[in-house]
């Protein structure tokens, strides 16, 4: 028999420098055989839920760290037997010069291949994604491969064995409630993603399936008698308490808000949802105020800055990346869309699009979930036609939009029916004068009142 070694796997960082993380389900069981990154956990950071893949290709001996248990980085997690042999080839090679050790990093995660001569490929994107080694921010650690799956050596078979039908934890959680297996489902969702409402449907029992999202979404259900339930502040919650703390203590917040009559706003959304060139697309009063917020920055790019106490410098951003604020079963989160400057209508609706559906399935990505650099939220999809939002941290400002209303207003010297928001906006004083705010507001204000003067604003 092969000799075989004990090997420990210590929780990693999985990015943004977070120092814990909560382990969220085991998807192997001790005496599992596993291969080389075949997901072995799924892990929620305060940002998201990942899956954790497998730095050894061996046999699970222990599990180290039960689900619901919250892990510090670097805390040993769990422990594989394997070959011998294979442990010495890793850790330094048997013959030759000595090859450097090739144990998982703490910063990413996942095993590197060996060497075969070949160029490796990247199955795919990282969602965090790093400095390459010897690039501005890099090290001479191993690039963090994606949980789902690594860098594999050109040619290689695809790990079939290790595959899953695509879905979410809360999803899957769902499916285990009602006994149904994921494995007979055909997704509807996003590349084959096998939603909430394809569970419900092989179920079909759609109030109890009601009540087990819930339950997988962390809703906490009060016994009959129950005066009060405490829930332990973790993940998304606590993150999201720390940086809104620190943001209203730390950026000297200022509020305007300015009421406009979107009648053609609402008009030229009509049309675009009976445009072939739309067709699919979700188009909504967000996708325009997005727009034209992206607009308003080009004539007021103060907004889109960033206060670096540390460094004593104002750091002007030259790229939008505009978070969208989404309300969500673990908490608020604000993906972003990076280069948003970029897109077109179209390209714009489809990526806001899919960072909600990402946010409502519970799988937004480190990397949508850092790096903005101005927000909207959306409070008027609550029946909210004003506030006062708190800057998501390390923004000079977030525009908060109110409902479509239609109310009294005055047209061309006359009272009518028109559709009516208000927008809000809050901004960081340090960065933002009462005058560069006002402008930008106004400018806001005044493409959505009128869509037809963005041609004389760039």
């Amino acid at each position: 028999m092969a000799e075989t070694v004990i090997r420990e796997f210590r929780l990693p960082d999985l990015g943004e420098g977070l120092t814990e993380s909560e382990i969220v389900a085991w998807r192997v069981s001790p005496g599992d055989t596993v291969s080389l990154n075949q997901v072995i956990a799924e892990v929620e950071t305060a940002k998201a839920v990942v899956e954790l893949p497998s730095p050894y290709s061996g046999r699970v001996a222990r599990l180290l760290a039960e689900p619901g248990t919250i892990v510090a980085v670097g805390t040993p997690i769990v422990a594989f037997e394997v070959a011998a042999e294979a442990a010495r080839l890793t850790a330094g090679g048997s013959q030759g010069a000595a090859k450097p050790k090739r144990e998982p990093n703490l910063v990413g995660y996942g095993a590197a291949i060996e060497d075969t001569g070949r160029p490796a490929r990247k199955t795919r994107a990282w969602a965090a994604s790093r400095p390459a080694p010897g690039e501005p921010g890099g090290t001479e650690q191993a690039h963090a491969p994606e949980p789902e799956a690594a860098l594999e050596p050109e040619g290689a078979p695809e790990p079939r064995a290790a595959e899953r039908p695509r879905s979410t934890p809360p999803v899957r959680k769902l499916a285990k409630d009602l006994g149904i297996d994921l494995e007979s489902l055909t997704g509807t969702g996003t590349h084959g993603l096998i939603t909430r409402d394809d569970v419900l449907a092989a179920a079909g029992t759609p109030d109890v399936g009601a009540e087990a999202a819930q339950e997988a979404a962390g809703v906490v259900r009060p016994s009959p008698g129950e005066r009060e339930t405490r829930t332990p502040i973790k993940g998304v919650r606590k993150l999201t308490a720390a940086a809104m703390v620190a943001s209203a203590f730390t950026a000297p917040h200022a509020s305007e808000f300015l009421t406009v009559d979107v009648t053609a706003s609402m008009e030229l959304l009509a049309r675009l949802r009976e445009n072939r060139a739309y067709s699919g697309l979700k188009v909504t009063p967000l996708t325009l105020v997005a727009k034209a917020v992206l607009v308003a920055l080009r004539r007021n790019p103060s907004l889109n800055s960033h206060w670096d106490e540390a460094a004593q410098e104002i750091v002007q951003y030259h790229y939008v990346n505009l978070g969208i604020a989404a309300a969500t079963p673990r908490g608020l989160v604000v993906p972003n869309v990076k280069d948003a400057q970029d897109l077109t209508l179209p390209e714009l609706a489809e990526a806001i699009a899919g960072l909600a559906q990402n946010a409502r399935d519970g799988r937004p990505t480190p990397e949508e979930l850092s790096g903005g650099t101005i927000s909207i939220t959306n409070i008027g999809v609550f029946g909210i036609d004003a506030g006062t939002p708190i800057l998501n941290p390390g923004e000079a400002a977030i525009v908060a939009m109110g409902q479509v209303r239609r109310l009294p207003w005055e047209f061309h010297g006359e009272v009518a029916l028109r559709e009516v928001m208000t927008l809000s906006l809050s901004f960081d004083h340090r960065l933002v004068d009462g005058e560069q705010a006002s402008r930008f507001l106004a400018d806001l204000g005044a493409i959505l009142a009128d869509p037809g003067l963005v041609i004389t604003m760039v």
